[in-house]
């Protein structure tokens, strides 16, 4: 590819198609080379390459929305659609998804309360829309898994992450939010106005784009590193060159502008007010979208620059556009002092710089060209604003060091693979991380940690570091695939079949503190001593010291007794624990007459505020509805309101709490795994990815793991759903405890299910 002196973008050509303004464009996978843009006219257009020409060739047009389309993008492709599909969405508050094949949609994705103005595609087919009704939604497939919520004012921008589970939104509150699993981690503030665009560096770093005419450059962790300035008005996108830092951006002060280096190298003027958006195909080639309705294709390729008259009419129509001074795109404009068109004799300092002269009493907007050594017209100003450019300083990163890089063999002839190692590493997790990013068998796992332990025997983080500065300590390592000689280990964890209850009892210690509260009790709440007998009788009948069924009666009581205030009841808590496990309680309260009340009281306990021993209780209680179909429809009825309510539990730290509501979440999972409710799921996989921050302790975490393994076994897009949640690398740790033995391996079990 040759590029024209200074590599400088010149026009590739003009696309008309569109009736109106062209508000989105994204490469297209499919056909190669290609792009789709979405208009205010209500289509969607694939173009492709145009073999013969510089130009390209409408596919098809996509029809399906009712109203303006906004915003578009590309789904990679998967088993069932090998070329991809094509997301747009619209302000009909809709997102149609097509095939490259076919104009009319494939499905349309209900939800969105507003506009939806960005999307953007994850691993595994997820999709991630931001819309003005303030939240943004996941969707996997057709059917939404998670809102976000937290932003106070409509979301302009939306991105995912290459590292799992991560979201970027950008919103017009002016705030970014980063979202992991579902959750808001982390808030970046620093602009002063709406943020329009986002666009991906890398793993660790973003850059955004705004009403406030700067572009920012961020990393994940909530740091500003760089902003950059040079446009005049709002931007409304931004978009990186593949495989460099380099980007372009596009806003309403009719720039299409080329960074590189952190510096605004190229300024390319449009005969149109707004430039609405900008995308950088593979070659290199940028495409802008603008308020006239014309595509353009600039390169810096002179076998695709455009024919010498092409470049003349893109000029003339420059020439001749009108540029209203109040915009303020080219600074404070005073027509008495202006030079006249001698002025153009002088040449410029720098590309894009621009200069006013006064002609016959008109007003003309000149653009200086270094490639060409010329002023280009760039408009009229009518009635009667050039832009200082602030240059922001240069941030550096120096290269990464490690203090081990080893050399992994695979087998005799395979390739060879670097493993770099810090002393501050888990083993056992560099050994995961390595394995999983060059695509190597799990089985693997054991030898590579235990290689990385041998050879770093001894060395602390005290020891002093110039010791080992050669990071190329030159040990090689083979890895054998031993034909499993080793006992297959049977997953013996999950998928769960039946629900685990808390059945531990000791009936003679619950009555004597309900006896002893009793005494102490007010006066409306105070049971006779017949009340406590029908109690004692009601444990021994349901704790299996009996044969006598529970009576209504009996039901009655306990009722009473559990409706105590919150500071004496959790010995009448107990007691609904332990008989809520009989068939005769169970179907009880949870028929449909009774259950509002019954769900009603417990949820009232599960309030992270009140009591411990109620919470703990509560929860316990609700695991135990498990054992009966009149249980399991009520929880599985009111599960959303359930599992919102039990997750605050986890803020207490308290090991009981934290293991009672990890068995909840399993006995959804076992529930769950029998209906295959996707958002059943999906919630269920919040909850475990949400409570395993918190949790320290193994027991809590191993009921987590098997929950886990429950939800995604036997179902792919359960398993897609736990990888674009990240949920792999948050457990992965659990794979090198070594007590209780069963977490390490349950955890590996799971790991090769993702």
């Amino acid at each position: 590819d040759t590029s024209g002196a200074g590599s400088t973008f010149r026009l590739r050509c003009s696309l008309l198609g569109h009736g109106q303004d062209v508000r989105g464009l994204t490469r297209g996978l499919f056909p190669e080379g290609g792009f789709v843009s979405v208009s205010r006219d209500r289509t969607a257009r694939l173009w492709a390459p145009d073999g013969l020409n510089r130009g390209f060739t409408e596919m098809h047009c996509m029809s399906g929305h009712s109203n303006f389309v906004s915003c578009v993008c590309i789904i990679p492709p998967s088993d069932l659609y090998p070329r991809g599909l094509i997301a747009t969405g619209g302000n009909d508050h809709n997102i149609c998804i097509f095939t490259v094949d076919n104009p009319a949609p494939l499905y349309i994705l209900k939800g969105h309360k507003n506009t939806v103005c960005s999307l953007s595609s994850g691993k595994f087919g997820t999709l991630l829309s931001g819309s003005w009704d303030t939240t943004a939604k996941v969707w996997l497939n057709d059917r939404c898994m998670m809102t976000l919520q937290g932003h106070t004012a409509a979301i302009w921008a939306v991105k995912i992450l290459p590292e799992q589970g991560l979201m970027l939104t950008g919103s017009a509150d002016k705030t970014i939010k980063l979202w992991k699993a579902g959750r808001c981690e982390r808030t970046f503030t620093g602009h002063e106005d709406c943020v329009r665009g986002l666009a991906i560096l890398s793993e660790m770093e973003f850059l955004s784009c705004a009403n406030d005419a700067s572009v920012r450059r961020w990393q994940i962790s909530g740091e500003c590193l760089q902003v950059y300035y040079g446009h005049t008005n709002y931007i409304y996108s931004i978009s990186v060159f593949p495989r460099c830092k380099d980007f372009v951006t596009t806003g309403e002060d009719r720039s299409l502008r080329i960074w590189k280096k952190g510096e605004c190298a190229q300024t390319i003027r449009l005969p149109a007010q707004s430039v609405w958006c900008c995308c950088v195909l593979d070659n290199g080639d940028i495409v802008v979208g603008a308020s006239d309705g014309i595509i353009r294709v600039f390169t810096e390729s002179l076998e695709r620059t455009a024919s010498a008259e092409e470049i003349q009419a893109f000029e003339n129509e420059l020439a001749q556009a009108s540029i209203d001074p109040k915009t303020g795109d080219l600074g404070d404009i005073n027509a008495d002092d202006l030079p006249g068109r001698e002025h153009l004799k002088d040449p410029g300092t720098r590309d894009g710089q621009t200069r006013l002269i006064k002609d016959n009493g008109k007003v003309e907007a000149y653009q200086w060209s270094v490639s060409e050594g010329r002023w280009i017209k760039i408009g009229d100003v009518v009635g009667s604003s050039g832009a200082t450019q602030q240059t922001s300083g240069k941030v550096l990163f120096e290269g990464k060091e490690y203090d081990y890089v080893f050399t992994i063999d695979v087998n005799e002839n395979g390739p060879s693979y670097k493993l770099p190692y810090n002393i501050t590493d888990d083993p056992w997790l560099t050994a995961y991380n390595f394995l999983q990013k060059n695509d190597l068998n799990p089985m693997f796992l054991d030898q590579v940690a235990k290689f990385i332990m041998d050879n770093t025997k001894g060395q602390t983080l005290l020891s002093t570091s110039n010791q080992f500065s050669d990071p190329f300590t030159g040990k090689y390592f083979k890895l054998i695939a031993y034909q499993s000689t080793a006992a297959k280990v049977e997953n013996i964890y999950f998928p769960k079949k039946d629900a685990v209850t808390f059945d531990q009892a000791n009936p003679t210690q619950i009555l004597g503190k309900l006896k002893e509260l009793n005494g102490s009790a007010a006066e409306e709440h105070k049971l006779t001593e017949d009340d406590l007998i029908i109690l004692e009788k009601l444990l021994s009948a349901t704790c299996n010291t009996s044969a006598e069924t529970p009576t209504a009666q009996q039901l009655q009581t306990l009722w009473r007794a559990v409706n105590w205030p919150e500071d004496i009841v959790f010995p009448a808590l107990d007691i609904l624990r332990l008989s809520v496990r009989h068939p005769t309680v169970n179907e009880n309260f949870c028929s449909e007459k009774e259950h509002v009340q019954f769900i009603i009281l417990l949820l009232k306990f599960l309030n992270p505020k009140g009591k411990q021993a109620n919470q703990l209780l509560a929860l316990r209680a609700l695991c135990n509805c498990f054992v009966s179909h009149a249980g399991q429809k009520l929880m599985m009825e009111q599960r959303d309101e359930i599992m919102t309510q039990a997750i605050e539990t986890k803020s207490g730290n308290n090991k009981n709490i934290h293991i009672a509501l990890a068995t909840l979440t399993l006995n959804y999972a076992v529930c769950l795994h029998k209906v295959n409710n996707i958002e059943g799921k999906a919630q269920c996989l919040s909850v475990i990815s949400t409570v395993m921050e918190v949790v320290q302790d193994l027991e809590a975490i191993f009921r987590l793991l098997v929950a886990l393994g429950t939800l995604i076994s036997d179902d792919t897009n359960a398993v897609q759903l736990a990888k674009s949640l990240g949920v792999d690398s948050q457990i992965k740790k659990y794979a090198s405890v070594s007590e209780p033995a069963k977490v390490k391996e349950c955890c590996r079990f799971v790991l090769n299910l993702l």
